[in-house]
């Protein structure tokens, strides 16, 4: 907390005794002189008392100067705040708080506010189940609670293609133990999703580590199958330029080099007419040393 407000306070509450005080001690009167300097004395505590509140508070006091002027979520969360408390049947404010404390990196607080939500509007809108289950999610540290898979399932029965709730139930089956059904649940997302999106690479580590689990195989993943997977993976469906640059880093870690430029070439052929994949051939080429 910077002190130059304090600072600033305290000077000025300080002048302000000292203007009072001259004529106070010139006076002859000492029983309104004494009740006099008892005034100043609340005023100025009063005045602290404030002062207090908004310096000992910086995010808050910053919020209230720059009003709903910001580009800062986070911002908004006393607003919204005020707002639920005004009308505390309001969903979508209820919602926007959530997301509100999401942005502020406050996912218990956000569940807490996507949870009302849901409790006022209902189990109907997938997007906001879905919202509610992630929140519990990270507040949980990675892990799917009960009451997460119940969301993700309800935003399932209303839109069974929703993306977060099919990515998190498959973790919640790979924690039980059902490698088979988060493979399964994983692969048909994968099908869905676009390949230069992060969440397709996800997808790809994913469904690489459980199906090697789902296959029996006992301890940690073996290397050689794994990579051997995606090959077999990428040979059926060559349309995946961010498997190729994993293929090719594989082999390359494996010190399979040959393998690592034949999967370069199969790639640039695959990819003919596309520049910015075979931009991103290239420079995992340059990186790996394999042209």
């Amino acid at each position: 907390m910077s002190a130059v407000p304090i600072i600033g306070f305290m000077v000025l509450a300080l002048v302000a005794i000292a203007f009072a005080l001259v004529p106070l001690l010139r006076g002859k009167d000492k029983k309104k002189s004494t009740l006099l300097l008892a005034a100043i004395a609340l005023f100025v505590l009063g005045v602290g008392s404030v002062t207090y509140w908004m310096v000992g508070r910086p995010q808050l006091a910053q919020r209230e100067a720059r009003g709903l002027d910001t580009n800062e979520p986070s911002a908004l969360v006393p607003y919204l705040i005020k707002r639920v408390r005004q009308y505390p049947d309001d969903i979508r404010a209820w919602r926007y708080l959530g997301q509100a404390y999401m942005a502020a990196r406050d996912p218990r607080n956000a569940a807490k506010a996507l949870g009302r939500a849901i409790a006022l509007q209902g189990k109907g809108d997938a997007e906001l189940n879905a919202d509610y289950g992630e929140a519990l999610v990270i507040a949980n540290r990675g892990a799917v609670p009960p009451e997460a898979e119940e969301a993700f399932n309800s935003a399932l029965a209303v839109d069974p293609s929703n993306a977060p709730a099919r990515f998190y139930l498959g973790d919640a089956r790979r924690a039980k133990g059902d490698a088979a059904g988060a493979a399964q649940m994983w692969q048909s997302l994968l099908a869905d999703t676009p390949v230069t999106t992060p969440l397709y690479q996800m997808l790809v580590d994913r469904l690489a580590l459980v199906t090697a689990q789902a296959s029996g195989a006992g301890g940690a993943p073996d290397p050689n199958r794994m990579v051997a997977m995606l090959a077999a993976r990428l040979k059926g469906d060559p349309n995946d330029a961010l498997g190729w640059v994993r293929l090719m880093r594989a082999y390359t870690v494996l010190g399979e080099t040959a393998k690592a430029r034949e999967a370069l070439a199969t790639a640039r052929k695959t990819f003919a007419g596309n520049k910015d994949a075979q931009t991103a051939f290239s420079t995992a080429a340059r990186a790996l040393k394999l042209d």
